[in-house]
């Protein structure tokens, strides 16, 4: 049995935010390839010197997404779409922390997203609706 579903795509997000969503969508995809390891370690380095994302900005990257890939808008998009959106605030000289995990309640559902300060971005979903398995957090770097 199928469930009917509408594609909520943002129509607000401006041509510059557009444009760079389009440009990090292939790496996005390409990155959603990567055993978890390996995907760690890429988003371990792009990291790197960035300070914390604020929740407006990455709710633009995360629309923006939306905006350009049908693939990112679908409910099995989660990992490109989280992938994107955090490449995207990077691209604007933060990050935000990049999680995947689980649904804590039934039925086990497994989930990509971005948040800022331990709250989702954009998901519609309480704090803990989501065990985290594994985090990419922005790291400041060292004070001297």
């Amino acid at each position: 049995m199928t469930t009917p579903s509408a594609l909520e795509r943002p129509a607000d997000v401006p041509f510059g935010w557009r444009l760079a969503a389009r440009l990090v969508l292939l790496p996005a995809l390409a990155l959603s390839l990567l055993p978890p390891r390996r995907l760690r370690a890429v988003l371990g380095l792009v990291r790197r010197g960035a300070p914390p994302s604020g929740v407006a900005q990455a709710g633009r990257a995360r629309d923006a997404m939306c905006a350009v890939s049908l693939r990112c808008a679908g409910p099995k998009g989660c990992l490109p779409r989280s992938l994107g959106a955090a490449l995207l605030c990077r691209l604007a000289g933060t990050w935000p922390t990049w999680c995947t995990g689980v649904r804590v309640v039934p039925p086990f559902t497994a989930h990509a997203w971005i948040e800022v300060a331990g709250r989702p971005v954009g998901e519609g979903v309480p704090d803990d609706y989501f065990a985290r398995l594994m985090t990419v957090a922005p790291v400041r770097p060292p004070q001297r």
